[in-house]
């Protein structure tokens, strides 16, 4: 999995909810389908809903990763238009 490339990256360290919800929905929207985005955050509640919201939209979550105490990566591939 870590040979796979995105196709776009979304940082969106230093904002809480609902705006992390927001801005990778925002994100996913404007990627092509079958691409990929990858999302860095550090709000720990949105490492559990942004995956969850991107399944409920219909998208797989390919990568959820802790990189470090305070910082995940979810990596998302667009499955269905918007």
């Amino acid at each position: 999995m870590e040979d796979i490339k995105a196709d776009k990256y979304l940082d969106i360290r230093g904002e809480v909810c609902p705006y992390t919800l927001v801005k990778s929905k925002l994100a996913v929207e404007d990627i092509e389908v079958g691409q990929i985005l990858e999302i860095i955050l550090d709000y720990p509640e949105a490492a559990g809903s942004i995956p969850k919201a991107m399944l409920n939209y219909g998208h797989s979550v390919l990568k959820v990763d802790k990189i470090s105490p305070k910082e995940w990566i979810v990596r998302v591939r667009k499955e269905v238009e918007d």
